[in-house]
């Protein structure tokens, strides 16, 4: 698949980097040409790494840098991941171009809760709804909301089972079909998708990104809020 990353962060070579070992095509977009040429060049290298015997098994590695409109444009799949900062100048200068494409939103709008700074809700949201303002400003593409919730050093490490449970990726979105091929891209990095709904409730994801991180912050097990689901149960009030 031909994937277009938009940014070159931390979440961008997590997720490039993962996709590219699993032998899907990456265009790296970046304001600056100088981070997406390094980014591009860091990916490209997993097919140069391990011995001949390593290197013959893996699919070709294919990463490249480009202009962001390049890379929206060579995309089938296009992931956010820049600072929710940036969202409205990417908007406004590329929104035509995402026509037909799938848009992976995966950013937060994060602020630091001033009443609180040093607790557990040490973050709140600066805005609502971030993947429904995606969705009003390029109503022509089809917007996913996934890989919000956890750190990019998680999606980037090797671990995905945790204490005997793979680490699910919630996905929303309105398209039955870009809701499927972003859960075979979770798929691709050894993650188990479910789907969590249309677009309008990728809020909810947000509200619980900004909510566990903080609790992560605060030294908080997250995990420990909610029991397994065989454990889980609820009874209708009379």
């Amino acid at each position: 698949m031909r994937i277009g990353i938009i940014g070159a962060g931390a979440i961008a070579s997590a997720l490039g980097g993962g996709w590219a070992t699993a032998g899907h095509e990456v265009r790296i977009g970046a304001r600056s040409a100088d981070s997406a040429r390094a980014l591009a060049s860091e990916l490209d290298a997993i097919g140069g790494a391990g011995s001949d015997a390593d290197r013959a098994s893996k699919p070709v590695v294919d990463v490249r840098p480009a202009t962001i409109s390049a890379a929206i444009a060579f995309a089938e799949v296009v992931l956010f991941a820049v600072p929710v900062s940036a969202l409205t100048e990417l908007l406004t200068t590329h929104g035509a171009e995402l026509a037909g494409k799938i848009v992976i939103d995966c950013t937060n709008a994060f602020l630091p809760d001033e009443s609180a700074p040093d607790g557990v809700t040490a973050f709140v949201l600066s805005e609502d709804a971030v993947a429904e303002r995606i969705a009003a400003a390029a109503p022509k593409a089809h917007v996913v909301k996934a890989f919000n919730l956890l750190a990019a050093e998680v999606w980037a490490g090797a671990d995905r089972v945790f204490d005997g449970v793979r680490l699910a990726v919630p996905i929303c979105g309105d398209d039955a079909a870009a809701v499927q091929t972003v859960a075979r891209l979770a798929e691709d990095l050894a993650l188990r998708p479910f789907t969590a709904g249309g677009l309008h409730r990728a809020r909810y994801l947000e509200a619980t990104s900004v909510f566990t991180v903080g609790l992560w912050f605060a030294g908080l097990d997250a995990r420990a809020m909610l029991p397994p689901l065989s454990a889980a149960f609820a009874v209708a009030d009379a």
